[in-house]
């Protein structure tokens, strides 16, 4: 028998992508969450010194913190405590994917697959021995802690640490440096996007690159930074500059709304390395500490403090900040899930979040999946070449010049760089909000985080004891209005797989029953249908478009200013 399978990175071509389809069938033996070998040996027994870590206490004078991680368990957001202030070069550390099993056990890298937060990742053994090992590195590879900060400052922006051999011995791992001179190519100043966008363009104000000092990493994208006393959020990607620039621009050019996140106060600018470029590395935008909704409901909802008008006040509040992007400025709002919505000091929510690159597929609209799972397919590397030719075709009659949008190079499209959203009409866009809107309404009203309980990426501080669309907590009047709002929708693939603990498991049967290659397969089938689900409706929607007898509210939902009309009727009849 096999080695048991848990979590690994690889699960995601295999079992929670559409690019599954294509998986081929690897039999591994029975689940058990990757706790060991269905019969161990003892080459591979815990019990065996050399599988032993020798430590896994923090250091008495630690001198890192690691904040979050990405990347499903592949990236952590690392800070040196030792450099005050401490500029936002976001210098992570990377662990390269698919680890033996016994060092995926040792390390908790199961766990980090799907942990996020700082406090439960703070108890896994892959967050202290990452601690351990830069802690030595410092110590071993640079003269003194002054060394190391000028290195730290003097590296491009989105630098990465690489423990390329990451081994139980962290005598034995190597860190390796990746400057990533790449991205910083790709900042461009604040005149070179002037000219783009308009001699009309106004800017916030500017502050210097070291003249932020991060607090705390929040996201794969975000920290807490405090600039001349003050804390705000510094807004900055790694991953590339596009989708950046086009959040400024957005959040620059629409008109105000009390429940819409403001203009940016500052643009952060950077000198490069090569040609001493002033450019653009981030912008600021004010700090809401009560944290966002997905954090909030559940927690309200377990001290029984979740009533009634708060729940209708913030639906309410969404609702009309979503018309208001919609009947002010025509652009999409794809982003719509509860990390997105955040509480002011007022108790108000906050729409945030506008780089439109969409939410994944268990929140979205089945129409823009459609769309979307064939863009995953088309540009996956490796699935063979002529599978991917066929959806690349697909999608080429979709948005002709989809291959321009999928550069790393900012070019300031109309609108966007998102390609589901991107081949829809207004009238279709406003659909599939209106989609996302009655999730996050189910949500609101059922107190729970998100959904899917015991998501497969993702796992919660309080995880939800419900799947979207059941119903406890919604009034019967609401419920319909929320069905109404997700017409079209199908089944996702957690009611199929679904993660138990850190594994991955098919749903109402025993752990210890499945293999691996089942549960592959469970999701091979699953995709199979939603592609074939989805070429099926591009073709029809094609076909009627060019008969011209579409419909672009295919699925027949409420307008938005159907929902808010609706939502203000059940609040006068329920709150009063």
């Amino acid at each position: 028998m096999g080695h048991r399978h848990g979590f690994d990175p690889k699960a995601i071509q295999e079992v929670v992508h559409p690019t599954a389809a294509f998986s081929p069938d690897e039999d591994e033996g029975v689940l058990d969450g990757g706790h060991g070998l269905a019969q161990d040996t003892w080459a591979s027994s815990l019990l065996n010194p050399c599988n032993r870590i020798d430590s896994l206490d923090y250091p008495k004078d630690v001198s890192w913190r690691v904040d979050g991680s990405a990347g499903l368990g592949t990236q952590y957001y690392a800070i040196p405590l030792f450099i005050s202030p401490v500029p936002p070069v976001r210098m992570d550390v990377f662990i390269p994917e698919n680890q033996p099993p016994l060092l995926r056990r040792q390390l908790d890298l199961n766990l980090a697959f799907h942990t996020k937060d700082s406090e439960r990742l703070s108890r896994l053994a892959i967050t202290r021995h990452i601690i351990r090992t830069l802690q030595l590195w410092v110590a071993t590879q640079f003269e003194d802690i002054e060394t190391f900060a000028k290195f730290y400052r003097k590296a491009p922006f989105g630098t990465r640490l690489v423990l390329e051999n990451l081994s139980l011995d962290i005598r034995q791992i190597e860190v390796k440096v990746g400057p990533n001179h790449y991205l910083e190519r790709q900042l461009l100043s604040a005149p070179q996007l002037a000219d783009i966008w308009g001699l009309e363009f106004r800017f916030p104000e500017e502050v210097d690159f070291f003249d932020v000092d991060v607090v705390k990493v929040l996201h794969d994208s975000v920290c807490l930074a405090r600039i001349k006393g003050q804390l705000y959020i510094f807004k900055a990607l790694t991953s590339g500059a596009k989708y950046l620039y086009h959040e400024l621009k957005v959040l620059s050019t629409i008109p105000p709304h009390s429940n819409v996140i403001p203009r940016p106060v500052h643009i952060v600018r950077k000198t490069c390395l090569f040609g001493a470029k002033k450019a653009i590395a981030g912008f600021t935008t004010v700090y809401q500490p009560k944290g966002s909704l997905r954090d909030i409901l559940p927690r309200l909802r377990i001290h029984n403090q979740l009533h009634a008008a708060k729940q209708f006040k913030w639906s309410i509040q969404l609702t009309t900040a979503l018309g208001h992007l919609r009947s002010t400025t025509g652009t999409y709002y794809p982003d719509l899930r509860l990390d997105n919505v955040v509480l002011s000091e007022s108790d108000d929510i906050i729409m945030v979040d506008f780089e439109q690159r969409g939410v994944w597929c268990e929140f979205a609209a089945p129409e823009v999946n459609s769309v979307e799972y064939i863009r995953l397919v088309a540009v996956e590397e490796r699935i063979s070449e002529d599978v991917r030719e066929k959806y690349q075709d697909i999608l080429s009659n979709l948005v002709p010049n989809y291959a321009n949008l999928e550069n790393d190079q900012y070019t300031n499209p109309e609108d966007g760089y998102n390609l589901s959203w991107v081949c829809l009409s207004p009238a279709e866009q406003e659909a599939a909000e209106v989609y996302m809107l009655g999730r996050v309404l189910w949500c609101i009203f059922e107190g729970v985080s998100g959904p899917q309980k015991a998501a497969i990426w993702q796992s919660y501080h309080l995880e939800s004891d419900l799947e979207f669309p059941e119903y406890q907590r919604t009034p019967p009047e609401l419920r319909d209005l929320i069905d109404r709002c997700t017409r079209g929708r199908r089944e996702t693939l957690s009611r199929i797989v679904q993660r138990q603990g850190s594994i991955l498991v098919i749903r109402n049967r025993p752990a210890k029953e499945q293999t691996s290659d089942e549960v592959r397969g469970a999701a091979r089938a699953f995709w199979e249908t939603e592609l074939q689900v989805a070429e099926d409706f591009i073709a029809l929607r094609s076909r009627q478009k060019a008969a011209g007898v579409w419909n672009d509210n295919y699925y027949d939902r409420p307008t938005i200013r159907e929902v808010l009309a609706e939502l203000g009727r059940l609040r006068e009849k329920l709150c009063c």
